[in-house]
């Protein structure tokens, strides 16, 4: 059975690690260097992101988590563009500004959404005193539920042992994402989270299941670990936990995209999971739904309450066809993230004709996104007599469904969509005939919420009635 995804707002979580700033040039590439064999890009825009820990702050903020980050920055612009960047997300940032140290940059620059090349700029912050780092960490313990340390090894993390080891006397569960060739200083954490050739290179190849389960465990008792899980690429994860089988999860990426970050996200959404209740098992699967997502956009991203309700229960955001009321809530979150404008509109349709589809062409016209929704059969009969429907619900769902011009079809139980309109709220409201905008159920919400509502005209010479009247009397 698939788990929920738990409400995340009343967890607290303490972040440490690596902060730097990703930096995009986005442009475009039509031609070779005349001075050496390489592109020549066209940048046309520029765009910052949070990186490393701050990324991983930025997806826990995404799920609604309460985050506090901690980490060593320069004392320069690109730590205040971090700043601003991750305190508009609500982020908690206690950075401490190291004079003589850059922040951490890197510099993507992308072409025809290709990555072209990445340039680092970066300081070591291994020889820094952590004194005050610690002190600070100390002082956020008490205000939280479970800790979260992300090394990428630029030296923020020296003294990961000594956080670990502050963090389990007050009986903190710790998740680290980890780096470098010894494991050792993540020792008495609760659960570390490499990726395969991160874990290969501390316990050597695993040619198969076997060997990687066994050099997993062992490494599991070797560090006194809770829990191992190691993240396999397109294999999937394998999660390794005290007393329990291996578990093995495939992919749930059906596309990928760009997986830069993607690890981001699979600690942070762990980490939100076990804090907001969810079992290992349970939290493992939503990190694995949550990376899917991810690696289906470019650069380090995130994935979204609504994005991962979709994934788990709605059908696919590319996909058309009929749906309840809350998967469609769903889909619309997901289409308005993606800037689309979505049209919606309602009736009977139990003889689907020509000035139907003429319609709804017109419709889908209007924006990116068509709702129908339609009405049940008892509504049909409490509007048309107890002759109708002709045909039932789920065929005039499915007729409409086939259209190309219908993305998604919803039933409706009331004699008018007034509450479904106010609940769902699309960009437009269209009617067909002699109504007036002021006259059509739901309107009032729709405009209120900045919509509107559009009259469009039926195709003449086409109507149910008038097709009824014609099958009854040839």
């Amino acid at each position: 059975m698939r788990p929920e995804l738990p409400d995340c707002s009343r967890v607290r979580i303490l972040v440490a690690g690596d902060l730097m700033l990703d930096q995009y040039w986005h442009g475009q590439s039509r031609r070779i260097s005349p001075e050496a064999p390489v592109p020549v890009v066209h940048v046309r825009t520029e765009e910052l992101r949070p990186g490393g820990a701050g990324n991983v702050a930025l997806n826990l903020a995404s799920l609604g988590a309460g985050v506090t980050l901690l980490g060593l920055t320069g004392a320069d612009a690109n730590a205040g563009r971090l700043r601003e960047l991750l305190q508009s997300r609500g982020v908690d940032c206690r950075f401490q500004a190291v004079p003589a140290h850059d922040t951490g940059l890197k510099l993507r620059v992308i072409a025809q959404h290709q990555q072209m090349i990445r340039l680092d700029f970066e300081d070591s912050f291994t020889a820094v005193d952590k004194s005050s780092l610690l002190h600070t960490f100390a002082q956020a313990l008490p205000q939280t539920d479970i800790v979260l340390l992300s090394d990428y090894n630029k030296g923020t993390l020296s003294a990961v042992a000594d956080l670990i080891r502050l963090a389990r006397r007050q009986g903190k569960a710790v998740v680290v994402d980890p780096k470098g060739g010894d494991f050792t200083p993540y020792r008495g954490a609760s659960l570390i989270t490499p990726n395969r050739s991160e874990f290969e290179a501390i316990v050597g190849p695993c040619v198969d299941e076997r060997t990687l389960e066994q050099r997993g465990q062992a490494l599991q008792e070797q560090l006194q670990l809770d829990a191992l899980l190691i993240t396999r690429g397109d294999e999937g994860m394998t999660l390794l936990e005290r007393g329990q089988p291996a578990l093995h999860l495939p992919t749930h990426a059906r596309e990928v995209f760009d997986v830069t970050g993607a690890g981001d996200t699979v600690i942070a959404t762990l980490t939100a999971m076990l804090g907001a209740g969810s079992s290992l098992p349970q939290a493992m699967y939503l990190a694995n739904v949550a990376a899917g997502i991810v690696v289906r956009k470019l650069g380090t991203a995130t994935a979204s309450p609504e994005e991962i309700r979709l994934a788990l229960h709605g059908p696919a955001a590319d996909r058309r066809g009929v749906v309840d009321e809350e998967q469609l809530q769903l889909l619309m979150q997901a289409a308005r993230r993606q800037g689309e404008r979505i049209i919606m509109t309602n009736g009977c349709f139990d003889l689907l004709h020509p000035g139907h589809i003429h319609y709804l062409q017109q419709a889908r016209a209007l924006g990116e996104r068509l709702v129908v929704a339609v009405n049940t059969d008892a509504s049909v009969r409490a509007l048309k007599g107890p002759e109708r429907p002709l045909n039932p619900l789920a065929t005039r769902m499915a007729m409409l469904a086939a259209l190309s011009c219908v993305d998604w079809v919803v039933p409706f139980t009331e004699d008018t969509p007034e509450r479904l309109y106010c609940q769902l709220l699309p960009d437009v409201i269209v009617k067909g005939g002699d109504y007036r905008p002021e006259q059509v159920a739901g309107g009032d919400c729709v405009r209120a919420n900045g919509g509107e509502v559009q009259i469009l005209a039926f195709l003449p010479g086409h109507s149910t009635t008038a097709l009824l009247e014609k099958i009854r009397h040839g």
